[in-house]
């Protein structure tokens, strides 16, 4: 069995940009290598083409290539031969690519093409409430509908981008993404910074930045040692044109808690877990997900969560158990069970443990591993 997953980033010094999906693919990608599967990481839209070879996954590089004249179309067609001829050469059995952007759009393959739903813009459009451009939706729209099959990380995120796109449910498989459980250990779960609320992930408005300063606000009332810090890259605003959402968060802050908040900006992948480790409490008061990878890592490193409550996080955390799910509108009650925290520390170690055990429990990568290769089979038996 040989497999390609088609992607615009992947984490390796020698790429460009990784993030969600890269990470993703990644845990899996090394899962899958441990079994004795080949396979290969297709990384599009690069500086320069070449092949090496990482913790026995062999990348491919296709550098980015310029077109006067329809661009979106022939840059397809130009990533599309490159891929046919690795899936060629190398005898590749099944293909994945991301929904996102739409990137096999007008691609036609030798082989079965699974799409896995990371997030397209329409499905984060949807949960935004905002107007998707045309041209988008056409790109995925007719990138997903020629897929073979699809992959949702949860049950929520395929249902939503079925009704969007129109699709059978039948074709659908929900399989998490998955963590390395050996990568992810703390021993020392009650040695950490207390007062730390950590938030990590990109600072845009979807992320429900602007409800984590109002909520912040109340926490330093309630306990003026808190501090908040932010880890991941500013972004633009989509709404306000503006180009920094940090700058808009900043003017959100009370005066107090202002002087509480270090913006760390973005932070090397193998430092988070450290700064994670060092947190008293992780919080993801998101409106747009469709797993968040980064709350079962915090999860796997027993800390206790305040996740959002909508639709995808249901199906991370209990609840009470092994978390908390609270609505980023209900900016009161968020803060509250933040300040709980902060000052139960036995809640905090019972939360933590229940977290760590939930993450074995449902997002082991050799268990999920295993549901992904035998996906991939039955389609080249159907």
């Amino acid at each position: 069995m040989k497999i390609g997953f088609i992607t615009p980033e992947y984490p390796h010094e020698k790429i460009a940009h990784a993030a969600g999906i890269g990470t993703s693919i990644k845990n899996l990608a090394m899962a899958l290598v441990k079994k004795g599967v080949a396979v290969y990481v297709l990384v599009y839209n690069q500086n320069v083409s070449e092949v090496f070879n990482h913790n026995g996954v062999e990348i491919h590089c296709i550098a980015k290539k310029k077109f006067s004249y329809l661009g979106w179309y022939f840059n397809r067609k130009y990533i599309q031969n490159q891929i046919n001829k690795i899936v060629s050469e190398k005898q590749i059995s099944v293909l994945e690519a991301p929904d996102w952007t739409g990137i096999t759009a007008f691609m036609s393959f030798k082989v079965p093409l699974v799409i896995r739903f990371h997030g397209s813009d329409a499905y984060f459009c949807k949960l935004e409430g905002r107007q998707q451009k045309f041209k988008n939706f056409v790109f995925e729209k007719q990138a997903i509908r020629k897929a073979d099959a699809y992959i949702a990380p949860t049950n929520f995120a395929g249902e939503e981008t079925r009704k969007i796109f129109g699709l059978k449910p039948s074709k659908i498989k929900t399989i998490h993404y998955g963590l390395q459980l050996n990568n992810f250990v703390n021993k020392r779960p009650l040695d950490f910074k207390e007062n730390i609320i950590l938030y990590i992930g990109t600072i845009i408005r979807k992320k429900g930045v602007f409800e984590l300063a109002k909520i912040f606000n109340k926490v330093v009332e309630q306990n003026p040692e808190a501090q908040l810090v932010l880890i991941g890259s500013d972004s633009a605003d989509i709404k306000t044109g503006q180009k920094s959402t940090y700058s808009l968060m900043e003017k959100l802050f009370s005066d107090k808690a202002k002087n509480r908040v270090n913006y760390l900006g973005k932070v090397p992948y193998n430092d988070v877990q450290q700064q994670i480790k060092q947190a008293h409490v992780c919080v993801f008061p998101s409106f747009a997900e469709t797993l968040g990878m980064v709350t079962i890592e915090a999860m796997a490193l027993q800390k206790p969560v305040v996740n959002t409550s909508i639709g995808w996080a249901q199906e991370l955390i209990d609840d009470g158990e092994s978390g908390f799910l609270i609505h980023p509108k209900e900016t009161d009650l968020y803060a509250e069970k933040i300040s709980e925290l902060l000052h139960n520390e036995d809640l905090c170690r019972r939360i933590g443990a229940k977290a760590r055990v939930k993450v074995a429990e449902k997002f082991d990568i050799d268990k999920i591993a295993d549901i992904n290769l035998n996906y991939y089979k039955s389609l080249l038996k159907s």
